[in-house]
Formats: structure tokens, C-alpha cells, sequence
């Protein structure tokens, strides 16, 4: 499903780098319902939340918390969220961004499901990570659609149990 629907846009955003576009998976019902139940199934009734990373990780999250019977936590860019926040930088190629969480939006001792599309160097997924567990919440697992390997990102997140949809090596 990933192989026919994902679409491979080259040199954005900028030239050399090879963008896997999931949108077209995204809007897809049976692509959309294959990649959810596969990315929960590792973790099934082992989550009471569900965090997804702005912005494609809100679309996963928001599925796979309604096709569980679970909650939605939204792991925002800095400065999105209205109330007070947590907030965990983390490192970009050039310089550095931060992503947020209401405190009080994760209830103490939660089961968090973190989600996003896709696992580079595992700085943004590593921060939401963070993130929930200074909230109070028990990160119980990451699921990705794409990993791609040569950046490293499962390495980053050494300790924690991650789960990818696909693999690309490059």
C-alpha cells in the first residue's frame, strides 16, 4: 500500500533532498486504515493516549485514538498552545526548534502512544518523548510509517521501543 500510494518528490525541500510525500496515503480510506491498524497493532492495549507530532503525526494520532477508543494529546511547534506549556527543544541541521505540550493535558501515569510519519534523526520524535515524560506520562512506545535509516534516528532513541512501518535505506 505504502509502495503505491507514497509519492517520492525530489529535491524538496530544497535541492538534494528526496521528499516521500504521504498525503496521497493519507487520503486514501484503505491506505489510511492499513497504516493506522498496523502502526497501533505492536501496541495494542498498552496505550490509554495517543501524542501526535504537528503536523502529519496529528492526522495518525487522531485516527488511531479514535479506532482504539482512546484519547489525543497534540505535541505542538512553540508557541501554538494557548495555556501553560512544557517545552523541549531539539536540533535541526541548521540551528534548533521546540515543540510543546499543555501541563496539564497528560494525566499522571498515562500510557502514551507517540506517533508521526516519518523517523529521521529522531530529534523531533526524542523531544516528544521528553516531553510526555516530564508531563508524567510513561512513554510505552513510537510508531513511524517511514524510517529512514542512514540518519540514525532509532539509535537516537536508543532505550525506547519503536515500531516503522517501512524501512528506506539509503
Amino acid at each position: 500500500m505504502l509502495d503505491r500510494l507514497c509519492m517520492t518528490v525530489p529535491d524538496y525541500p530544497k535541492p538534494g533532498i528526496t521528499f516521500k510525500d504521504l498525503t496521497p496515503v493519507f487520503a486514501d480510506a484503505q491506505g489510511l486504515r492499513a497504516i493506522v491498524d498496523a502502526i497501533v497493532r505492536p501496541f495494542a492495549g498498552q496505550f490509554d493516549l495517543v501524542a501526535g507530532i504537528e503536523a502529519r503525526g496529528f492526522l495518525l494520532a487522531a485516527a488511531a485514538a479514535y479506532a482504539t477508543g482512546t484519547g489525543v494529546l497534540t505535541v505542538r511547534k512553540a508557541g501554538k498552545l494557548p495555556r501553560e506549556t512544557f517545552t523541549e527543544e531539539y536540533a535541526l541541521e541548521y540551528g534548533s526548534a521546540a515543540l510543546e505540550v499543555h501541563t496539564t493535558d497528560i494525566p499522571a501515569g498515562a500510557r502514551v502512544l507517540v506517533l508521526d510519519d516519518v523517523l529521521a534523526t529522531g530529534g523531533t520524535v526524542g523531544a516528544a518523548v521528553r516531553l510526555v515524560n516530564r508531563s508524567g506520562g510513561s512513554v510505552v512506545g513510537i510508531g513511524v510509517v517511514l524510517e529512514l535509516v542512514g540518519l540514525g534516528g532509532r539509535k537516537a532513541l536508543a532505550g525506547e521501543r519503536v515500531h516503522s512501518l517501512q524501512q528506506l535505506h539509503d
